[in-house]
């Protein structure tokens, strides 16, 4: 099975998932009165919108390069990282003010509806399914080198993590009585900033990748180290290192001595270039500068 449709397989799975989690959640927030259910629901609508946009934009950055796209067109897939990491967020504030809202509500002596046992009983199927997919999406995003499928099982384990708060805000709801009904908007709002929270860590990193973020030190350090494991190439600089997608580009200059032939001096940079193929994947860019060492 290919990369991409590998990919699709499993955000289909997660999908179906979703649109059955959202759809039974939806039905018990509102028939058991629950806003940390309904707010929950609404993570999983975001979820299923995410998973749609995973099935597009995959598939565009699947395509090969192009006259327009040198460099392929891995990057779609940063921006789908990227949307899903919008979505979450614009989720997360919507379940703040809401729940907000109802906490004014309470402050200033509104009662507040007891919810019921069947929100209770949503969250607490809604936390194993979602942590479940979470599992198994972070699995096959990380063995397919996809960062948008981390990012989308990222979005699985944070509806699993707000199911929790609401559990937590629903039971005690129902277990302390009419009294402490505002723990309900109260779960909502702290599932909101948990979300936030997880939106701002996927932002951070695919506008890093948008904008040309170089790779970790750590990695960069490797770079270098491979480049000295050839005994005849001299001080490896101006590293310059970029993620594309699920690939990475790498550009360098190097120094050999000036009185070697342009052959040998050529099959050193292709044996470099396999060397860092062989480390960081096939489809790596690779672009070596060598300068003579007089």
């Amino acid at each position: 099975m290919t990369r991409e449709k590998e990919i699709y397989k499993v955000t289909l799975v997660g999908s179906l998932g979703n649109i059955a989690l959202m759809a039974f959640k939806f039905i018990a927030g509102t028939l058991g009165h629950s806003s940390a259910m309904i707010a929950d629901a609404v993570h999983s609508l975001s979820d299923f919108l995410t998973d749609l946009v995973v099935l597009v934009f995959v598939r565009i950055s699947a395509k090969p390069q192009d006259e327009s796209h040198d460099y392929g067109h891995g990057k779609f897939e940063t921006f789908a990282s990227f949307l899903i990491g919008v979505a979450l967020m614009g989720a997360a504030i919507g379940i703040i003010v809401a729940g907000c809202s109802k906490l004014v509500a309470w402050f200033n002596g509104e009662q507040l509806e007891a919810p019921s046992t069947l929100a209770l009983w949503a969250a607490l199927l809604s936390i194993i399914i979602k942590e479940l997919l979470y599992r198994y999406t972070a699995l096959r995003g990380k063995a397919l080198e996809s960062q948008a499928m981390i990012a989308n099982a990222w979005h699985h384990r944070s509806d699993a993590l707000s199911s929790i708060g609401a559990a937590i805000g629903i039971g005690g709801a129902i277990l302390l009585g009419n009294r402490w009904t505002v723990l309900d908007p109260l779960a909502s709002i702290v599932v909101g900033a948990m979300l936030v929270k997880v939106a701002v860590e996927l932002l951070k990193t695919s506008i890093g990748e948008l904008t040309e973020g170089s790779l970790s030190a750590e990695m960069e350090e490797e770079i270098i180290n491979i480049i000295r494991s050839f005994p005849d190439v001299q001080q490896p600089h101006n590293l310059r290192t970029r993620r594309i997608g699920n690939h990475i580009a790498i550009e360098t200059h190097v120094r050999m001595d000036g009185h070697l032939s342009l052959h040998e001096v050529h099959e050193r940079a292709t044996a470099i270039e396999h060397k860092l193929k062989d480390r960081f994947g096939a489809q790596t860019h690779v672009t070596i500068h060598m300068e003579p060492v007089k």
